[in-house]
């Protein structure tokens, strides 16, 4: 009987590993790699953006997953046993695990709402403190502006959560899920996530040396440093297209897997954002900064109303905006604490009921501290 391969096997079998089993994702894939070599100055645009998104993004996300994977798999804590034993501490420790730069942090407390580990508070608190995947983008472009926005989420998260658990708002419990079975596994450490390393190493090298403005040596081209960055790029598309997650890994695979797999994820939403704000400027002449600017008073509640839509992409797109200079600091501090990230989707997986009430709790705070910074300090970190 002839044998038949399996996604969890390594491409040493002689499998094809780059299968459509999301088509819209190997069509997005295959468009992101058209722009990039086209001729002219849509390929130039397009290769540079995606050079800035890797050195300034990409690498840093990377060397802190896995940091992050590593010790987790190095010292096997069960987070939801710990906040279970916690009680009163439950809320405080939920919001630091929001806050922890992207959705991993957030999906565990969401996980150990479903398990029963914790209660309704500490779900508020990691969804109003946690910023997803648009903070490694933050941090890694403008430190300052992180240094102020993560700890106030925290901040923000812990009272919005005590004020949930004082007032008992909390919605009925739903059943029980597994949190391993919210992502499915990728079985064996694959020659795809060794090889995404290699490339992110001497990227994150780059990456360091471009934020602390040291030039390039001589004996390193230009065109050497774009292959890097554009190979870290591609093999990211092709992980992305042909994953099986929706988002995040599970806590079972190899961290080099985790690392690959969630970059990558990241890498094509920041790509996107990158691009989408690019070719606005550069190629229909929007003036975005004259648009917001004309809707002044609208834009913090426009940015807190964005934060509710599922998933980490739009947020992106509020941060790069933010880093144009075209919303305001108000702005991003409203969608930094409405955004859920994709800690939402397992929320709504596990209790749809209680995810849109998280949501919505998160929105009272974020409009209150969206607007304050907006009328008393209009021009803080702009």
């Amino acid at each position: 009987m002839a044998s038949h391969s399996t996604p969890h096997q390594n491409s040493s079998t002689g499998q094809i590993w780059l299968q459509p089993r999301n088509p819209r994702r190997l069509w997005a894939a295959l468009v992101l790699v058209a722009l990039a070599i086209a001729p002219g100055e849509l390929g130039r645009v397009t290769r540079s953006m995606m050079v800035d998104a890797y050195m300034a993004v990409s690498v840093f996300v990377a060397a802190t997953l896995l940091i992050f994977y590593t010790a987790e798999r190095r010292f096997g804590v069960s987070l939801p046993s710990l906040m279970g034993q916690a009680r009163w501490a439950q809320v405080p420790i939920a919001a630091a695990l929001g806050a922890l730069p992207g959705c991993g942090g957030a999906v565990v407390v969401v996980a150990a709402y479903g398990t029963g580990h914790v209660g309704f508070g500490a779900v508020v608190a990691t969804l109003t403190a946690t910023m997803g995947d648009a903070a490694f983008l933050l941090i890694a472009t403008r430190p300052d502006a992180a240094m102020v926005l993560l700890p106030l989420s925290f901040a923000v998260g812990i009272a919005s959560g005590w004020a949930v658990d004082g007032l008992r708002v909390a919605p009925p419990a739903a059943a029980s899920i597994h949190p391993d079975h919210m992502t499915p596994r990728v079985g064996a450490l694959r020659r795809r996530d060794i090889a995404y390393l290699g490339l992110a190493i001497p990227g994150l090298a780059l990456g360091v040396a471009d934020l602390a403005n040291i030039a390039h040596p001589s004996w390193l081209p230009t065109t050497l440093v774009q292959a890097i960055c554009l190979g870290g790029v591609f093999l990211g598309l092709a992980i992305w297209a042909s994953s099986q997650l929706s988002a995040m890994s599970n806590r079972h695979d190899s961290p080099l897997t985790r690392v690959a797999e969630e970059t990558s994820f990241i890498t094509v939403w920041v790509i996107g954002a990158f691009l989408a704000y690019e070719y606005a400027a550069a190629f229909f002449g929007l003036e975005l900064t004259v648009l917001f600017q004309n809707i002044a008073p609208l834009v913090p509640m426009i940015a807190v109303l964005i934060g509710f839509i599922p998933g980490c992409g739009p947020q992106v797109l509020v941060t790069t905006l933010y880093l144009n200079g075209v919303v305001p600091f108000a702005a991003l501090v409203g969608n930094a604490i409405s955004n859920d990230g994709d800690a939402l989707f397992p929320a709504i997986a596990l209790n749809p009921r209680a995810a849109l009430l998280a949501t919505l709790y998160s929105g009272i705070p974020a409009v209150l501290a969206s607007y304050g910074f907006y009328l008393f300090f209009p021009n803080f970190l702009n």
